[in-house]
């Protein structure tokens, strides 16, 4: 997560929570002079089509008056789904055992994307299962996590 989207987040957390929700990621992508901010939330609960857009309103009210995205930009409040990708380092202690599809900045062993069971958060580094070989990969190093849905 980068500065802006940190200070994004930080700024709507507790609006969101007003709500009954939290946010579980932010994703600001600058596309020239338009931007997309996607919002993901969730509740205990889980979230619904209404959740969503009744944050969405809430939200949209507050970047407004905060002018935090300048020029126009689309802004999108959804669930983090099936397939939610992992933010923080709590997320990826929340999903332990779960099958991930991990991308990297850098190579690993010859590759850029890792699928396998993730295993655990140790010192920084995220410990996936593939197979037979365990990684151990620093979070720095992690574009994006997602987490493999099961369909059994």
């Amino acid at each position: 997560m980068n500065r802006k989207e940190a200070d994004i987040e930080a700024l709507l957390a507790p609006v969101v929570g007003l709500e009954g929700c939290e946010i579980w990621g932010v994703e600001y992508r600058s596309q020239g002079r338009h931007s997309k901010l996607s919002i993901y939330i969730d509740s205990a609960e889980g979230v619904g089509v209404d959740d969503c857009e009744r944050v969405s309103r809430r939200v949209s009210d507050v970047l407004d008056v905060e002018d935090v995205v300048s020029g126009t930009y689309t802004l999108e409040v959804s669930s983090p789904g099936m397939d939610r990708i992992l933010f923080k380092p709590a997320q990826y202690e929340r999903c332990v055992g779960e099958e991930i599809d991990v991308r990297l900045n850098y190579p690993v062993d010859g590759t850029k994307r890792i699928k396998g069971v993730l295993m655990g958060l140790e010192s920084g580094e995220v410990v996936v299962r593939a197979g037979e070989d365990e990684y151990l990969l620093p979070l720095e190093n992690v574009q994006r996590a997602r987490v493999v849905p099961r369909f059994d």
